[in-house]
Order: C-alpha cells, then sequence, then structure tokens
C-alpha cells in the first residue's frame, strides 16, 4: 500500500511537466498564410503560444518548386514567443515560410509553414 501512495504521489507531482511538454502553436505571422505581399517586403515574423529558444530557431524560405530561397537568422532580442528576420527581396512568385523551434520550458521541437505569394 505504501508502494502505490508513494508512485500515485509522484505521478501526481509529475502531471504539472508533463502537461507542458506539448508542440508549440503559432499565432500569428507575417506574411500571414496565403497573403499577396510586395517584392519589396523583407521582413518575417512568426508568433508561437510560448516562448521559443531564439538560438535553436530555423527559418527558411523556399520557392514554389520546394528549393531553398534563403536561410533567414532571427534576431536573438525579439520578444519570447516571436521570431523575427529580414530576408532577401524576392522575386515574383510563390513561396513558404518554414520555421522549426524549440519551447524553452519543455524543449519540445516544433515546425511548420507559412505559405505566401509575392507580387511586383
Amino acid at each position: 500500500m505504501k508502494r502505490f501512495v508513494a508512485a500515485a504521489l509522484l505521478a501526481v507531482a509529475l502531471l504539472p511537466s508533463l502537461a507542458l511538454a506539448r508542440p508549440m502553436v503559432m499565432t500569428d505571422s507575417h506574411p500571414k498564410a496565403q497573403e499577396l505581399v510586395d517584392g519589396q517586403n523583407a521582413q518575417y515574423s512568426v508568433r508561437f503560444d510560448g516562448p521559443v529558444d531564439h538560438r535553436q530557431a530555423l527559418l527558411s524560405i523556399t520557392g514554389a518548386d520546394g528549393k531553398a530561397v534563403s536561410t533567414l537568422r532571427p534576431l536573438l532580442d525579439s520578444a519570447p514567443n516571436v521570431l523575427f528576420a529580414s530576408g532577401p527581396r524576392l522575386a515574383e512568385g510563390d513561396y513558404e515560410l518554414h520555421w522549426v523551434v524549440r519551447s524553452i520550458p519543455d524543449g519540445e521541437v516544433s515546425s511548420g509553414a507559412v505559405p505566401f505569394k509575392v507580387k511586383k
């Protein structure tokens, strides 16, 4: 019985940390999904529902053919839940902004992509 109680107490103590182990959810981006942006735009951002590790984050842009167009370097001093980077001016066409982040609370890695179009 004592072992059962000890195991139950341990499980209850671990529940809060287990609840934190979840993927980060993107809450906003620039450009937004399917947005048509001006080719002069060179600013990219992705906002999440919690703090992310900026040093281990990856941002990149691919073209319609899936080939990498640019790897972006996120600013290290942006808000804890925002990746922000400047990139090249893009030619007219279809693109995707790809992101990979690690959650600060639990180290969970999440990724995704935001499709957008560039017009001249």
